[in-house]
């Protein structure tokens, strides 16, 4: 490929033979649209394109500076504001930093030519180098970044807020007020995002369609599998698309009885949506994580559980019953084992029970049959 026909070229967004008031100013914007039509060319989203674009001003608002007098001692300085006074978290300045070192990669690569453009506009030794290294990034040293409060449900703690979204619709019914059929539903999502291992986004944009049979498991009829169409996306990637299959009975029941018995009522055969509320729209990831914490509180459970403990506990709970590991991670759509494993908490009597079965060979103990403890 000729360097002419490489979308991003510095020649290609300079613009020759006019003077410009600010050159500086406009060759930094020509750089920005020169890196966004390179990643446009490789098929990068939208909404990764301008967030790294934001970021690189940010970059340069930080240092006063434009990129082809940006240093490697300036990258220290923002890490460290980042982290002593944003007070971010190591995972998301890591990322940052990747999209520092790719904006300079870019800028450095001879293929682009944007080195013979500043050092031609502002002369020999302005040019943009390498500035993000191995040495002045953060590394990635866990599997598991995210807040060490986190954690799934206990069992009883899993049952007794499933127990109360029911009693909301009860309460609902009793007292004759609107309210009942969004009760109902909530409580069926809550049930529905464990039953499967779902995310909130995920849930929340569950289409009727996406229920299928599955052959192997022919007594769940049309809710044998479940299609997750908007799975967390890597990023710059299209969300990925993965088939849950169903395991528990019950959440299998619960949803049935929704589809069939308690959507009709609000009145929107039409909408895709699983979800629907009272007003014809789709019910929102943010809504779900009010209803969330409204019911969390209200029970006095702890604030580490959020949302995403339900997935948590979905993980743990079957690896508790003996399921297969690799059939727990496909299910959640996780592609490395470590991933799965991040999500595993499993209570004390499991890991008990676990202990004696292990220790039970070397000690000639045996396990007294037909006793799960």
């Amino acid at each position: 490929m000729r360097r002419s026909d490489l979308a991003g070229a510095a020649h290609l967004e300079v613009v020759s033979g006019v003077v410009q008031l600010r050159p500086e100013d406009a060759m930094f914007e020509a750089m920005l649209r020169g890196r966004r039509a390179q990643q446009t060319a490789r098929g990068l989203k939208e909404d990764t394109i301008s967030a790294r674009e934001r970021l690189m001003r940010r970059f340069g608002e930080f240092t006063n500076d434009y990129p082809w007098a940006w240093s490697s001692g300036q990258v220290d300085e923002w890490s460290l504001h980042l982290t002593a006074e944003q007070q971010l978290a190591p995972s998301t300045i890591r990322s940052y930093q990747c999209s520092l070192r790719l904006f300079s990669e870019y800028l450095t690569d001879a293929r682009y030519g944007w080195v013979t453009e500043c050092e031609r506009e502002f002369g020999s030794g302005a040019h943009p180098v390498s500035i993000v290294h191995e040495w002045n990034t953060i590394a990635h040293l866990n599997d598991y970044e995210g807040n060490p409060e986190a954690r799934p449900f206990t069992r009883q703690e899993l049952q007794q807020f499933l127990d109360y979204a029911d009693e909301q619709v009860d309460r609902a019914v009793r007292a004759k007020r609107k309210g009942a059929l969004a009760a109902y539903r909530d409580a069926t999502l809550f049930k529905v995002m464990y039953g499967w291992g779902l995310r909130r986004t995920e849930t929340s944009k569950l289409d009727l369609v996406d229920w299928g049979r599955n052959p192997a498991a022919p007594e769940f009829g049309r809710y044998g599998m479940l299609n997750v169409r908007y799975g967390k996306a890597k990023r710059g990637q299209p969300p990925r698309r993965r088939n849950v299959a169903s395991v528990m009975g019950w959440a299998v029941e619960a949803v049935r009885d929704y589809v069939e018995n308690v959507r009709p009522r609000f009145g929107c055969e039409d909408h895709p949506a699983l979800w629907v509320t009272e007003r014809g729209g789709r019910i929102k990831p943010a809504e779900i994580n009010a209803r969330f914490v409204t019911y969390r509180d209200a029970l006095g459970l702890s604030a580490a559980l959020v949302p995403h403990s339900i997935r948590h506990s979905y993980v743990s709970h079957l690896t508790e019953d003996g399921v297969d590991r690799r059939f727990i991670q496909v299910n959640v759509g996780h592609e490395a084992d470590s991933s799965t494993a991040v999500y595993t908490h499993v209570s004390s009597d499991f890991m008990n029970t676990a202990l004696r079965k292990a220790l039970a060979p070397a000690l000639g103990e045996h396990q007294p049959a037909g006793r799960n403890r």
